[in-house]
């Protein structure tokens, strides 16, 4: 999804920098796209994104926040120690906007677009102990808290951010063949309907390509149309209903309590206290 991301908006002419772990593997992705170019960053290693915010110049007109590990089934830890889908989903991404925040500021309309997922109509944050480290490590429930907090780092950039200019929306792409699945057990993908018994991949009717996940992408990025919308979530191109229940399993929505302001600014607090 992030490939079709770069090619959306390089192929419109925008100046885009792929910022990834591996950039001699991005360059076959960036052939074509004069404007576009590859550099290097671990979101889980708090190191490498000092390095590449240090070596920034110039302004940012948009960050997407689209790196992303999904529920790898022993609990790892990021150079820091912190449970590495926290670590990358969430925290990574803060330390990287903050890191960026004077580039942004200095830049026309800036925007910060950072993916979430529908899992997090499933599971809040757990404040008390996010990093799994009293209670059992669950694969999904720590995806889904992560990505709860995804939501809520867009809510807590409008909330401090407005007066430098910067706007910040989330959005969740839908379910799409990628990468990102590939710690799934075939058990889950099967629930889904996503594969069948021998192991081949299936697409169901509600999967979308890659290029159709990553056009909320493009949308918030680019559009005019979003111009001045912040602290809100997308999907399909528009915004998310709010659900007013509990956790529950529902194709669309955003849960409450993943807009909820006085959560952003908790969790705002806890990430600041993870850098000191």
């Amino acid at each position: 999804m992030g490939t079709e991301t770069v090619r959306a908006l390089a192929g419109a002419g925008a100046q885009v920098v792929v910022a990834t772990r591996n950039p001699a593997a991005a360059e076959p992705i960036l052939r074509g796209f004069p404007t576009a170019e590859a550099a290097a960053l671990d979101l889980a290693d708090l190191r490498s994104v000092r390095a590449f915010c240090d070596g920034w110049s110039g302004p940012v007109a948009a960050v997407v926040a689209n790196a992303g590990v999904m529920a790898p089934p022993e609990r790892q830890v990021s150079a820091q120690g912190w449970e590495m889908q926290l670590a990358i989903n969430y925290l990574g991404h803060f330390a990287l906007v903050h890191g960026l925040h004077d580039a942004l500021r200095a830049a026309e309309e800036p925007r910060v677009v950072v993916v979430s997922s529908g899992a997090q109509r499933l599971y809040g944050f757990d404040f008390d102990d996010p990093q799994f480290e009293r209670r059992p490590y669950d694969p999904m429930a720590a995806y889904a808290q992560s990505k709860t907090a995804d939501v809520l780092l867009a809510v807590g950039i409008s909330r401090r951010w407005a007066r430098d200019g910067i706007v910040a929306n989330s959005f969740e792409p839908g379910w799409i063949h990628t990468n990102l699945t590939r710690h799934l057990s075939r058990a889950t993908m099967q629930a889904v309907g996503a594969m069948d018994e021998e192991g081949n991949l299936l697409t169901p009717d509600y999967y979308k390509t890659p290029a159709q996940g990553a056009a909320t992408s493009v949308l918030l990025a680019a559009s005019p149309l979003v111009k001045g919308v912040t602290g809100r979530r997308f999907e399909d191109n528009r915004e998310s209903e709010v659900m007013h229940g509990g956790a529950e399993f529902t194709m669309s929505g955003v849960a409450r309590r993943s807009i909820d302001p006085v959560a952003a600014d908790r969790l705002w607090d806890y990430a600041h206290g993870q850098f000191a």
